[in-house]
């Protein structure tokens, strides 16, 4: 298969909420356009597009063909129990595709959509099973990004899509990683740049009572709370060892995020924390691996490893979950075969950087 690889650069300063509410296509040229129609029609022939979104690249098929879901399991090399998240770009389709909106569905729609929060809920019977990994229920989002919205359009309004890498492998940020695991694989690739925020959206569950975080992300168990007037918990499973329980959510079950090298999380005080890694840093290199750090700007330079990537500064959540698949992936471009991460502390937006580090090192961690 050749993968068509196509590029739409959006200038920001024509982008408005006017140009989403009355759905104006002037942010796009006319060439970006006719692309886009292009990709729609692929994804209504029951092909494979990938594409960006403010979280992380997509890899979209017809949500509503069963051969199509089929298709980006084959693609990813994923396995099929594991649910595909069905983007849509016009909230009213919600009813289409699920059985039941509640009240707190709607709150969180007007507080939190178009934008990086996924909604569990029943799902109705035109959603097949193919696309909810056999489940009754389906994970529904609206994304924010322009590109994704008029390609969502596009491609008939709904769109499963999981994140466009490689099963295991981090999600990509830019197009150059889809390009590396997909192409020959799908039928286009839409190139939209960097994505803004980097980090998959927040999966929440309301199809329980009280509703739970399946997958924590930009949107906080606080922010949630604070719209549904209630304390929102977070599923201890994503935070510990794989259960071997079937999925509820996309990424509960499998390892993902993976970079190639051996990664293991260290966490104490600072002055611990370095000593302990620069010993088995030294003790890699040693055994000849070629080695690697994540760290904050403060202790970046405190390193001896081969391969030294910053997370930004210390606290800096929004800049650490922003580089943090794009860190992963640059450890494979340069060969590092054993890798240690500071840890980052669990509140707020923390708690997504935590959860897919976790996933990243297979819950190796180190609590000094």
């Amino acid at each position: 298969m050749n993968t068509e690889i196509v590029k739409i650069e959006i200038n920001n300063d024509k982008v408005s909420s006017s140009a989403l509410e009355e759905k104006e296509l002037s942010v796009f040229s006319k060439e970006e356009l006719a692309a886009i129609k292009q990709a729609g029609e692929i994804i209504k022939n029951g092909g494979l597009v990938a594409f960006p979104t403010e979280t992380v690249y997509g890899l979209g098929g017809d949500a509503l063909n069963p051969e199509s879901s089929k298709k980006i399991y084959a693609a990813k090399g994923r396995p099929s129990d594991n649910p595909l998240i069905v983007h849509i770009a016009d909230f009213e389709d919600i009813y289409k595709i699920t059985s039941k909106v509640p009240d707190n569905a709607k709150k969180l729609a007007n507080a939190f959509w178009p934008g990086p929060l996924t909604m569990i809920l029943p799902k109705s019977d035109i959603v097949p099973r193919e696309t909810t990994g056999g489940l009754d229920t389906v994970a529904v989002r609206f994304p924010s990004d322009f590109v994704a919205q008029e390609f969502i359009r596009a491609a008939g309004g709904f769109v499963a899509a999981p994140s466009a890498n490689i099963s295991g492998r981090p999600s990509p940020t830019e197009a150059k990683y889809v390009i590396q695991d997909m192409d020959g694989r799908i039928d286009m690739i839409i190139d939209g740049g960097e994505n803004e925020i980097g980090l998959e959206s927040t999966i929440v569950d309301l199809t329980i009572d009280p509703p739970q975080v399946l997958r924590p992300g930009f949107i906080t168990n606080e922010m949630l709370g604070d719209v549904l007037n209630e304390k929102v918990e977070t599923d201890r499973a994503i935070i510990e060892a794989d259960s071997g329980i079937a999925p509820r959510a996309p990424g509960m079950k499998y390892r993902h995020y993976a970079p190639k090298g051996i990664l293991v999380i260290v966490e104490g005080n600072r002055e611990e924390v370095v000593s302990e890694i620069n010993r088995r840093l030294e003790e890699d290199k040693a055994n000849g691996f070629r080695t690697g750090v994540i760290a904050s700007d403060e202790t970046i330079g405190e390193y001896s490893a081969d391969v030294s990537k910053s997370s930004g500064k210390a606290g800096d959540q929004f800049t650490a979950a922003h580089r943090l698949y794009s860190i992963l992936r640059s450890f494979d471009d340069e060969n590092a075969e054993r890798i240690y991460s500071e840890s980052f502390a669990l509140d707020g937006f923390g708690a997504a950087i935590m959860n897919r580090l976790l996933k990243a090192a297979g819950h190796q961690i180190i609590k000094l």
